[in-house]
């Protein structure tokens, strides 16, 4: 059967992924590599981050919590010990204190994931010049900021303006003109769920008006490609650090020449 949809993840998909500023900063600040991203992970579904995409909580609000959350070193190191012996790996010096900036680290996970890798804008340009696919976007995110509080907890000693706001958080136009790229983008801040909450996708096919056999979706982290395969939907994963696989894979799947120095594709459809 043919497929009629193809639904994109964001981060780590179209744009770049938010786990590399994480990286980043942990490298800055001397904490071993995926210390925080463990830690936010280990927060669970009340989280601040977990919250933040279903619109659970401000921003303002969120980048105190999640701060707090990630100095949290007696919590946080439980949890890395944990994760490297499920690894098989030696536990590293892990930090005795630790003062994690909410608003420093956010900015700068969102800064990093606005660029558009252009394989990926290609690729989607193609799909929909076929004609034969509609695009969608579904992706964990967060509600824009329509105002600054007075007394906003950020980094510095007066609160920004909006603008500046903004800005910080990569949301400028290229943000607007991401979303462009798509027949439907589908907000976790905006539905309320996020993935990989089964219902989260079960509202995007709803939107789509398509089926769970309709649609090749693509994502880069796993957890969020299983629940999609659960409910009978075609997965691809895609490497954040290099797109051509996937795409070489959505090729194939679609009949579609994504890439321009790679064989054309025989169409199954």
């Amino acid at each position: 059967m043919p497929f009629k949809a193809v639904i994109f993840d964001i981060g780590g998909v179209v744009v770049g992924s938010p786990l590399f500023a994480i990286n980043k900063y942990e490298k800055e600040h001397g904490l071993p590599f995926q210390y925080l991203n463990v830690a936010i992970t280990a927060q669970g579904h009340d989280g601040a981050f977990q919250k933040f995409e279903r619109s659970e909580m401000d921003l303002y609000t969120f980048y105190r919590r999640f701060g707090e959350e990630l100095s949290n070193v007696e919590k946080n190191n439980e949890a890395y010990t944990k994760f490297c012996k499920s690894r098989g790996q030696e536990v590293p010096k892990l930090p005795n204190k630790l003062h994690v900036d909410g608003r420093e680290l956010f900015g700068q996970m969102m800064r990093f994931s606005s660029q558009v890798d252009p394989k990926m804008r290609t690729a989607i340009t193609r799909l929909k010049a076929s004609g034969k696919f509609t695009i969608a976007a579904l992706t964990n995110n967060f509600a824009s900021p329509t105002e600054v509080p007075s007394d906003a907890q950020g980094s510095a000693l007066k609160a920004p303006s909006l603008e500046e706001e903004l800005e910080h958080l990569g949301l400028g136009q290229s943000h607007y003109e991401l979303r462009k790229m798509f027949d439907f983008y589908i907000e976790s801040a905006v539905v309320g769920k996020r993935k990989p909450d089964p219902e989260f996708y079960k509202h995007a096919l709803d939107l789509l008006k398509v089926q769970a056999s309709d649609v090749v979706f693509l994502d880069d982290i796993g957890p969020n490609l299983k629940s999609a395969q659960k409910l009978g939907i075609t997965t691809i994963r895609v490497d954040s650090s290099d797109s051509t696989p996937a795409l070489a894979q959505l090729s194939k799947l679609t009949g579609v020449q994504l890439l321009d120095d790679a064989p054309r594709p025989s169409s199954k459809l």
